[in-house]
């Protein structure tokens, strides 16, 4: 199978470093958005930003994950963080630990789900783009590079 030009260790350090550097840049656009403008705006590109932070530590995990598998799985996942909010318990446990509180929220609101979508759609159409145009330049033709 022909992943991102190439195959191979070097391949996957090359998706893992770009991974690495996207979380980092996908949390310093978290803070940056809650600093700079604040409200419902800031809280809609939280959500987003959270399932693009959760998209990118599983391409960091699993370097090989296609992008609308690894959308769905961000996704899955980022809902099953906001609908285990309806038990209470990460409300309770936000209270003894700043980290806790970051990862699982406190309250359920059923609009975040609507937008942890919006932020698996964009990481995976984003993903999507690099992969074909890398692949795409490694094969030389200039044409993205179709799986069978």
């Amino acid at each position: 199978m022909k992943d991102l030009g190439g195959n191979g260790l070097r391949a996957r350090r090359r998706v893992r470093l770009a991974a690495a550097l996207a979380a980092v840049s996908t949390v310093a656009a978290g803070l940056g958005v809650r600093a700079v403008l604040g409200g419902d705006v800031a809280k809609c590109a939280g959500d987003a930003l959270y399932t693009v932070l959760l998209y990118t530590l599983l391409v960091l995990v699993a370097p090989r994950v296609r992008p609308g598998r690894a959308a769905v799985v961000a996704a899955a996942l980022s809902w099953a963080v906001e609908l285990f909010q309806l038990t209470g318990l990460p409300d309770v446990w936000g209270r003894h630990g700043v980290l806790v509180r970051l990862v699982l929220g406190s309250t359920f609101n059923p609009p975040d789900l609507f937008w942890y979508l919006v932020g698996a759609g964009c990481a995976g159409a984003l993903h999507r783009l690099l992969r074909t145009s890398r692949i795409a330049a490694a094969d030389g033709s200039g044409r993205p590079f179709r799986q069978g």
